[in-house]
């Protein structure tokens, strides 16, 4: 391992403030149509049972990163966990996920915004929010993060705004469909139903993860990580669930009638904001999740280089790619590799027509994939090598955990699941050459 070291600039707030940015307070926006439309109504139901599956992966997470404080994330923890070979497939894994999901989201904006400026192609907007946002990854992790924190609280006001606007509305004419229908359905409720939305709802907290990238950069204790880990999924949980709630109850479209046109679950949640509350609402909206996505993938171009940056100090990487800029403090060189990816991908599937679709079904399979060998490296840390005082939940948890990832994994669209093949292929062919110029 060479000496280079990121300095401790983020306090508890920035960490937590990094994985909300990268989740996004709005993501179920999206995918809410999709998800009612599965569930006869059900879909707070849904994000209840998806934070709870999550709360699995976040514990591991939780525990790992007081053990292995290391800005490799995953890649540490498996190397820690399991060994050399299977930490450098989880960080491989996770790299597809790191990589890319910052295009999924630059590529959001730019749709976004071209749908508000249609004169304006797609790419064009894709490009100027890879410039801003990358400008304030390079500027430094303090920059960036106070950015990100003036975003944030402007998605938290605009999800209020909402949340109260409806709360207006169901107080002066009621709501439209039950009071619980959101939890239990308009007619009856299949389990299987609900565990297939559940795969759909878990990709919005994907990013939660990227706060154990940054745990040689907060300047609190070991345990600091695994809390903003916690307090982020908790908030991104009950933020979720509430406004789901919120459009379900008064939605005036039939799940049956969006699952009869696909086409129309895309828009559902700004359909649901126009028609029961208001125009200016939806508008809103819009705007939002033109905004956000771009802070988004600053957060997980910042989290991509920390991977990088980790896998190269630690030899399975160039080692050229774990400089550290001695002003900013960031990872330049793996920065620079980072954003250049980012943005020939992100730019390539904006002139695409299925280029948003493609990639998103990708990161879900990496991040995924990476997940199951993180709940595999806390039984091999704890239970196996006994360390650290093996408990009983050290087994349990991460069990659950892999058995849902496991089940989400399966879920996945068949040409993901051959990309995500081929990936891990590439992998492996990596990994013996690092091994061939270095056998120890």
């Amino acid at each position: 391992m060479s000496g280079a070291r990121l300095q401790r600039r983020l306090g508890r707030r920035d960490l937590v403030v990094y994985g909300l940015l990268f989740i996004g307070p709005l993501a179920p926006v999206g995918v809410y149509g999709v998800l009612d439309a599965r569930t006869d109504g059900a879909v707070a139901l849904v994000y209840v049972a998806a934070t709870i599956a999550m709360a699995f992966t976040a514990w591991s997470y939780a525990v790992m990163s007081r053990a292995v404080p290391h800005a490799g994330a995953v890649f540490a923890y498996a190397t820690a966990g399991i060994g050399a070979a299977a930490g450098f497939v989880a960080g491989w894994l996770a790299l597809l996920d790191y990589v890319l999901i910052p295009s999924v989201a630059y590529l959001f904006s730019g749709i976004a915004l071209h749908a508000l400026v249609p004169s304006v192609p797609a790419w064009v907007f894709t490009v100027a929010a890879f410039v801003g946002t990358t400008t304030l990854n390079f500027a430094g992790v303090r920059v960036a993060a106070r950015a990100g924190f003036v975003v944030l609280v402007a998605e938290l006001l605009v999800l209020a705004v909402l949340l109260v606007a409806g709360g207006v509305v169901l107080a002066s004419t009621g709501p439209v469909r039950p009071w619980l229908a959101p939890f239990a359905g308009l007619g009856a409720l299949h389990v299987g139903d609900v565990m297939n939305a559940v795969s759909v709802a878990v990709l919005s907290f994907l990013g939660f993860d990227a706060i154990a990238s940054f745990a040689e950069e907060h300047d609190g204790d070991a345990g600091q990580v695994g809390q903003a880990i916690g307090w982020c999924l908790a908030v991104a949980g009950v933020a979720f669930v509430a406004q789901t709630w919120i459009a379900a109850v008064l939605s005036p479209i039939a799940p049956a009638d969006l699952a009869a046109a696909p086409a129309r679950q895309g828009t559902a949640f700004y359909d649901v904001a126009r028609a029961a509350i208001a125009p200016w609402l939806s508008t809103l909206l819009a705007v939002t999740k033109a905004i956000g996505p771009m802070f988004a993938a600053m957060t997980g171009q910042a989290a991509a280089a920390r991977l990088i940056f980790g896998m190269a100090r630690d030899g399975r990487l160039p080692q050229a790619l774990a400089a550290v800029d001695d002003v900013r403090g960031v990872p330049r060189a793996a920065l620079i590799v980072t954003a250049a990816v980012t943005l020939v991908v992100s730019v390539w599937a904006a002139r695409r027509a299925d280029g948003l679709g493609l990639l998103v079904s990708i990161v879900d399979v990496g991040a995924l994939s990476a997940f199951a060998l993180l709940h595999v490296s806390v039984v091999g840390y704890f239970v196996v090598q006994r360390r650290d005082g093996v408990r009983w939940r050290h087994a349990v948890v991460p069990l659950l955990g892999l058995f849902v990832i496991v089940a989400v994994l399966l879920e996945a669209s068949p040409i993901a699941q051959q990309v995500g093949v081929v990936w891990l292929l590439a992998g492996l062919v990596v990994w013996a050459r690092v091994r061939r110029r270095d056998p120890h």
